[in-house]
């Protein structure tokens, strides 16, 4: 399998991803969990013109990506996992999950580190939560994970077929997490023991701040219960709950143009307080 991700590697990535973007969009279309506050014909040229400009930034400002920083690595001799004689199957299950607590660890810092939650608030400014959502990040916080990405990876001395992989369930899970996908109550249940379900990550979502800065994990949930920072619900209900910044409920603050000076200028003033978003005709609260 290690071979086949390296030899199909651009195949697998745009397979999975586009096939995984198509599905999701139309399951959430059938099957919603919370009414639209905007049309996706205005966000999510947004979103989408967000990514393109992030891809272009990392070819522009680092050449050098993950898997092929992987494969440096390894020609160098570098990294604890090779220093330790790993032998190559449990090198590469220790590395996938390794790279999971380390883009958990990130995006920790994301909130924590004022200079960089001013990058990472352009996430959080959306008023709404599908598919696109996984896609939304300002460019320099595009460059700024790859810095980070290298490093670990580099550190680590992680197989390159476990960054491909690693990096192809990181996005599918993204598209899966943030989509407004309705599952069933019983299935989510299970999945959310072990991965970040849409339930799980709108919390994050919240325009409340206790809320926000919970369920950080992308991929498995076994970091968020282990630190501490797993919150099951939001209190208002997955449905009825206010998604965004505080300080920024208005669709004239999240144009692009003021999204990409966000980490200079800000969105806006904060308003009093955020009252829960009533749910809307016809659907119910979740538990």
């Amino acid at each position: 399998m290690q071979q086949f991700l390296l030899d199909h590697e651009p195949m697998v990535r745009l397979g999975v991803f586009a096939g995984l973007l198509a599905a999701l969009a139309v399951a959430e279309a059938a099957f919603p969990r919370r009414a639209r506050r905007q049309r996706r014909g205005w966000r999510w040229p947004v979103n989408l013109a967000l990514v393109a400009l992030g891809t272009l930034a990392l070819r522009l400002v680092i050449p050098v990506v993950a898997v092929s920083a992987a494969l440096w690595a390894e020609a160098a001799g570098w990294g604890l996992l090779r220093w330790l004689g790993l032998p190559d199957g449990a090198a590469f299950v220790v590395a996938v999950l390794a790279l999971d607590l380390a883009i958990y660890g990130q995006h920790v810092a994301m909130h924590r580190l004022p200079w960089l939650w001013r990058v990472h608030r352009v996430h959080h400014a959306d008023l709404d939560l599908d598919v696109t959502s996984g896609l939304r990040f300002h460019p320099m916080e595009f460059v700024l994970s790859m810095f980070y990405k290298v490093a670990v990876v580099v550190a680590l001395g992680a197989p390159a077929a476990a960054v491909v992989l690693f990096e192809v369930v990181l996005n599918a899970l993204a598209l899966f997490n943030h989509a407004n996908l309705r599952l069933p109550a019983a299935l989510d249940r299970v999945l959310r023991r072990v991965i970040v379900t849409p339930d799980v990550h709108v919390v994050h979502h919240s325009a409340v701040g206790c809320e926000t800065d919970s369920n950080f994990g992308f991929n498995l949930i076994v970091w968020d219960r282990l630190f501490g920072t797993y919150r099951a619900r939001p209190a208002a209900g997955p449905v009825a709950l206010t998604l965004g910044l505080p300080e920024c409920q208005c669709a004239a603050q999240v144009t692009l143009p003021r999204l990409l000076a966000a980490p200079l200028r800000g969105l806006g003033a904060a308003p009093a307080a955020v009252p829960p978003r009533p749910a809307p005709e016809g659907e119910t609260r979740a538990p």
